[in-house]
């Protein structure tokens, strides 16, 4: 019988068939999976304790940051506890038999349109966007229109019984989705030494070159910042917020030095979590 206990649930945002389905099935094999409407229901789902962990994707190599996301992680009171690198393999779906020229528009979320852009446009297909890749999918499935695809995963393709009619379809042969682990506990007991990640978010006080400062703490202390990204606040100009990662561990001696620098040019300041770095990043790296 399938254990759908919370404690072996995993939350993820969209349809059955997702990339964000796929990272949490590489992550958790033997867990669960819950899909979920938006990235609000995914979080509170772990929130209201129905599920273990929420898999989200935060940043593409390609299309760059989910932006919806970083408006949402200020508010939740989860902790990033991992990360997973997917390489995006996109295929261009449609109801079996159909041809390549038979497709004229290809439905699909904007990031995944984006990175297929220049391939659609030399195949002269348009491009409409959907709720998400696998949503799309289904989408098209139900209309069996010849005339219309989707772009989304293999595995969308063999939930909804669509035929892949052209593969890799995406621009950059590097596309590669960074997905993170939410969790309502942080991580215990994390070993010093081991490659760490480190989490957080912050807004300087509005005064000259407090930002600099800032940056300046981790320079000194030869800390490794690699994402460091700014938003707006309310729609208020000064009301600038930064979300950070760093290569560390809080309890290494550069690190404190650097977040105590760090809190004195700062009104708020929150670590969002610390965690294994994964294996895609250490052999990239190396």
């Amino acid at each position: 019988m399938t254990n759908r206990s919370a404690d072996n649930l995993i939350s993820f945002q969209g349809e059955p068939g997702a990339y964000s389905n796929l990272a949490s099935k590489a992550l958790f094999p033997n867990m669960e999976v819950m899909p979920c409407r938006t990235f609000e229901d995914a979080l509170a789902s772990v929130d209201e304790k129905k599920v273990k962990y929420a898999v989200i994707p935060i940043e593409n190599s390609v299309a760059g940051r989910v932006a919806d996301i970083h408006y949402l992680i200020p508010h939740s009171s989860l902790h990033i506890v991992g990360e997973y690198f997917l390489r995006i393999n996109h295929h261009l779906l449609a109801i079996p038999g159909t041809k390549l020229e038979d497709v004229k528009i290809v439905r699909s979320h904007e990031q995944a349109l984006g990175q297929c852009r220049k391939t659609l446009d030399s195949l002269g297909i348009s491009r409409e966007v959907y709720a998400d890749t696998a949503a799309a999918a289904k989408h098209v499935a139900e209309l069996s229109d010849p005339s219309i695809g989707a772009i989304a995963s293999s595995l969308a393709g063999e939930i909804y019984g669509l035929e892949s009619i052209k593969k890799d379809i995406e621009d950059a042969s590097h596309n590669t989705t960074r997905f993170v682990v939410f969790s309502r506990e942080p991580l215990k007991d994390l070993p010093l030494g081991a490659p760490t990640m480190t989490s957080f978010i912050f807004q300087v006080r509005n005064t000259p070159a407090a930002l600099y400062k800032v940056m300046g703490g981790f320079a000194t202390n030869g800390i490794n910042m690699t994402k460091l990204e700014s938003y707006q606040l309310g729609g208020e100009i000064s009301a600038t917020q930064f979300y950070a990662d760093i290569e560390g561990h809080p309890d290494d001696i550069g690190v404190k030095n650097a977040f105590e620098e760090l809190e004195f040019f700062t009104d708020v300041f929150r670590i969002l979590g610390s965690y294994p770095q994964s294996q895609y990043r250490i052999d990239k790296r190396e």
